[in-house]
């Protein structure tokens, strides 16, 4: 079967990053650790395992960090090398109870699917994405599909998955629809764990899949008084408005901005531009994960306020004297699991996810399908999405490479 193949070569790393610092993205350089190749499918790892057969996988921040070598140094003994990447998929079942049906993935390898019993804490509560053995039990490390070398990960042809981490769609549910369901979930768990109380003023950076999934999130499931969305282009400006946002504001407009909503003063540098604000949001969710995100969360949230890291960070440099003058709140949210949004008993954030993606028709922050042979490309337009007009970018496994090309050269003549 193809795959798209991440091999430990630290010179490819290496190589990869240089080449991102300088704008680039290494894999169509061909400098980085990603390979097209020809593997022989993984085989099912034991009872409850089945093989499953991706239609379009998604490519989403994570897999662009690792691609490029950009990932924190902390990921290197929670996964395991040479491992087949991707985790956001729908995809039919091949065998099992399932078999025949159409399926997205809850990507995490939790205790359930490393065959540990019993669970740990987290896992017997629901929150799979707390789980604390990803690195034990019956599978090599890996605190994902995707990053890890036994299951196969969905930039591929086939991989297998445990009937713990599968989950039926209705009816009528689109690929496109589908294929959101994984960074949905992300996305209502943290703008659960925010703790929105109503009327709070809530700021999301970013607008790409994730700070868009989170504004309908919020929009679905709490009661922000105010919700702003920082977007840089067009089509996230755009998208942000239709899927709840308040006001859609550029990175320079933010701190008046958030200063008209809630009143906070000024504090100014020297040459007589915001610095920071002395109050500000009550909740800011960094969707971007980056330094400079972070020190604008600092600068924008209020004393006593919360920033919840939603994009993953590398390693970054930023000052955090402000998180320790200002009493500032720095939570992560990493996952999903199990939720409580209302009085009713807890769901799984996947049942929750299914359902915003119908109501609020996320799928069509699709914008960009390609064959997994044509890989460099595809990964080309997912690092410049926004700029290109773009939200989601997906492998379309359902046709080959040459039937791709095949209905472009039509569709071109």
């Amino acid at each position: 079967m193809k795959a798209l193949l991440i091999e430990r070569q630290l010179h490819r790393f290496a190589a990869a990053r240089a080449a991102s610092a300088l704008g680039a993205t290494g894999a169509t350089l061909g400098l980085g650790p990603l390979r097209l190749a020809d593997l022989e499918p993984p085989r099912p790892l034991g009872p409850g395992w089945r093989r499953i057969r991706p239609r379009l996988a998604g490519i989403c921040g994570s897999d662009l960090h690792t691609v490029d070598g950009t990932s924190s140094r902390y990921f290197e003994p929670i996964v395991s090398f040479p491992f087949v990447l991707g985790h956001e998929v729908v995809a039919d079942v091949v065998d099992g109870p399932l078999a025949g049906s159409r399926a997205v993935l809850e990507p995490v390898l939790g205790c359930e699917a490393r065959g540990i019993v019993p669970p740990c804490p987290a896992c017997a509560a629901g929150h799979k994405g707390a789980c604390d053995r990803i690195a034990f039990g019956e599978l090599s490390p890996g605190l994902q599909t995707g990053f890890c070398k036994d299951t196969g990960g969905t930039w591929s042809e086939e991989l297998v998955a445990h009937d713990s981490q599968l989950h039926t769609i209705p009816e009528g549910f689109s690929d496109e629809d589908a294929v959101l369901v994984e960074p949905t979930a992300c996305a209502l768990h943290a703008a659960l764990s925010a703790g929105v109380v109503p009327g709070e003023t809530v700021v999301v950076l970013g607008a790409g899949t994730l700070g868009l999934t989170v504004t309908a999130s919020l929009r679905a499931h709490t009661l922000p008084g105010n919700l702003l969305v920082v977007a840089k282009h067009p089509v996230q400006r755009e998208l942000a408005e239709e899927l709840g946002a308040d006001a859609v504001l550029s990175s320079g407009e933010l701190p008046r901005g958030v200063r008209r909503t809630t009143g906070a003063l000024a504090i100014e540098d020297n040459d007589g531009r915001i610095a920071r604000l002395a109050g500000g949001a009550d909740v800011v969710l960094d969707c971007v994960g980056s330094a400079a995100s972070l020190a604008q969360s600092l600068a924008v949230v209020r004393p006593g306020g919360r920033i919840v890291m939603v994009g993953m960070p590398g390693t970054v440099k930023v000052d955090l004297a402000p998180l320790w003058q200002r009493e500032v709140t720095l939570l992560g949210a990493y996952a999903y699991g199990s939720e409580q949004p209302t009085e009713a008993p807890p769901r799984s954030t996947f049942s929750l996810a299914i359902e915003l993606v119908q109501r609020a028709s996320l799928g069509r922050l699709v914008s960009a399908r390609y064959a997994l042979e044509d890989y460099e490309e595809a990964l080309r337009h997912a690092g410049a999405a926004g700029r290109r007009g773009a939200v989601k970018v997906v492998f379309d496994l359902r046709r080959s490479a040459a039937a791709w090309r095949g209905a472009a050269a039509e569709g071109a003549s």
